[in-house]
Formats: structure tokens, C-alpha cells, sequence
């Protein structure tokens, strides 16, 4: 699933081509299609923005249209005419302005709805703090962290939950534990606040890290480390030897709602619960 840091670089690829400019045409396809997306046709793209996991394009006149990518969506920008990398019958939501067409493939949430509503909106309104946000409030993100509903969530669970702190995914879940050394099994309320700031604090630094424009493409935690070779410290790296103890890294389905796959260092990452 695309990260915190894969919308933000998506949003700021399209920015320089779409903000500013009026929709020519606009077109939507596939299960749940917007009907009403014509609506947007004649306005003008006042902002591309990314909310942690969310890709929000906000036009003049207030109307606001919402990607959420899931497993398999990604946004494309294209040339009039240019040929498209993915096939057409793919595609969600084509938006053409002038010099520009941005097509969204494989999106299962597509939806356009009044921007003054956003306040009130399911999924929007529920976020939390976003970690790429230039005004992050860590402070609040330990609180939601904290709230009742997630104090016996086991923490690898916990940074998930995009209503504590938005934009954290799977891949930064398991470096930032293994990089903090907590075991991804302890429950929150088993947690010091210092604990849980170290998380909070390393979750941001990693996402801000690859969103740098000086970097390339590839997700990497291990930037500046010389005895880490390779982009990742234990993420997929199952079977293989810790990069500080040696043990063997292990991998198992944690979480009941939408399991994802752990990676951890039972020697590092010591504690109760472990599989």
C-alpha cells in the first residue's frame, strides 16, 4: 500500500502541471464510477495536496475530489496523445488540462464532494496529526496514541492506525520499531510516553527523509548507515541475519482487521507476546 511518503511525492510530481490551469474534459470509470465528475469540468485546480494516505484535488467554486490508493493505485501524468503505461480499462479518473492529462489507475475510492464538508467527511475528519505536515502536532498524535480505544493494541498495530497519526504504512512500521528496538507485540499501555515519542519522532524523520527531493525513488531507512548495505533494516528481510545482533529476522500476520506482515529481531526486540 502506498505510503505517507509515496502521496506526497505523488501530489508534488502533479502539482507544477495541474495547479492553476482549468479542466478540459473530465472522465470516470470502473466500480462506484462519479457520475457527477463532470462537474469539475471548466474549473480551475486551485491545490493538489496529500493527506496521509490521501490524494485530495481542490478546485475553485469548492468542490474537492478524494483518492485513496489502496494495494494497487497510482496517479500518472501524461502528454496529450502520449501513450499510457497502464491499460486504459484500468483507469478510475482522467483529468485533462491544458498540456497535461493526470490519470488515476486501480483506485477502489474515488469521490468528489463539497470542500466545506471535509470537516465532517468519514475518513478525512478521523485523521490524525499527518507526519509529513510542516505544522505536525506530536503532542497530539502521543494523546490519540494514548486514547482508551488503543491502549491494549499492540503497538505494531497502534502506528498503523491512520486516526493516530496519518501517513505511517507497513514498511516504516517495522523499521521505526526495530530502529527504537521495541518489540512490535507490547501493548501501548505497556508503553512509557518517552517510548512512544521516540516512535513518533523517528516515524516523522523517516518519512521527511524520503520525501527530500535530492533523493531517488527508492524507500531507504539505512541512509548514512555504512554497516547497513541495501535500502531497508529488516523489512522483507525474513531469514536473514539482524543487521546488529546476527539472529535470524522472523515475519508473521499480526492485526485481526487487515493483518500485514511483521518483520522483527526477537534478540533486539525482546518482549512478552512474541509468536
Amino acid at each position: 500500500m502506498p505510503e505517507g511518503d509515496t502521496l506526497f511525492r505523488t501530489a508534488a510530481g502533479l502539482r507544477p502541471y495541474l495547479v492553476g490551469r482549468d479542466v478540459t474534459a473530465a472522465h470516470a470509470q470502473g466500480p462506484g464510477a462519479l457520475p457527477q465528475v463532470h462537474r469539475v469540468v471548466g474549473k480551475r485546480i486551485d491545490a493538489v495536496e496529500a493527506h496521509g494516505k490521501n490524494l485530495l484535488i481542490k478546485f475553485d467554486g469548492g468542490l474537492e475530489l478524494r483518492t485513496h490508493l489502496r494495494m494497487q493505485g497510482s496517479w500518472h501524468r501524461y502528454r496529450p496523445g502520449e501513450r499510457w503505461r497502464r491499460p486504459p480499462a484500468r483507469a478510475r479518473l482522467i483529468l485533462e488540462v491544458p498540456g497535461s492529462v493526470a490519470v488515476c489507475f486501480d483506485a477502489p475510492v474515488v469521490e468528489l464532494f463539497e470542500q466545506r464538508t471535509e470537516a465532517l467527511h468519514g475518513s478525512l475528519s478521523k485523521l490524525g496529526p499527518d507526519l509529513l505536515a510542516p505544522e505536525f502536532d506530536a503532542a497530539e498524535a502521543l494523546r490519540r496514541l494514548r486514547a482508551p480505544e488503543r491502549s491494549e493494541l499492540e503497538i505494531a498495530v497502534a502506528l498503523l492506525d491512520q486516526r493516530a497519526m496519518a501517513g505511517a504504512g507497513n514498511v516504516y512500521k517495522n523499521e521505526v520499531l526495530w530502529i527504537e528496538r521495541v518489540s512490535p507485540f507490547t501493548r501501548v499501555a505497556e508503553l512509557d510516553d518517552a517510548t512512544l515519542e521516540r516512535l513518533i519522532a523517528r516515524s516523522r524523520a523517516l518519512l521527511l527523509a524520503n520525501v527530500d527531493p535530492r533523493r531517488g525513488p527508492e524507500r531507504v531507512t539505512t541512509s548514512g548507515d555504512r554497516g547497513a548495505p541495501g535500502a531497508l533494516y529488516v523489512y522483507g528481510r525474513q531469514g536473514r541475519p539482524c543487521r546488529r545482533c546476527r539472529t535470524l529476522i522472523r515475519v508473521v500476520r499480526q492485526g485481526i482487521d487487515l493483518p500485514r506482515s511483521t518483520y522483527w529481531c526477537p534478540t533486539c526486540q525482546p518482549g512478552e507476546g512474541q509468536p
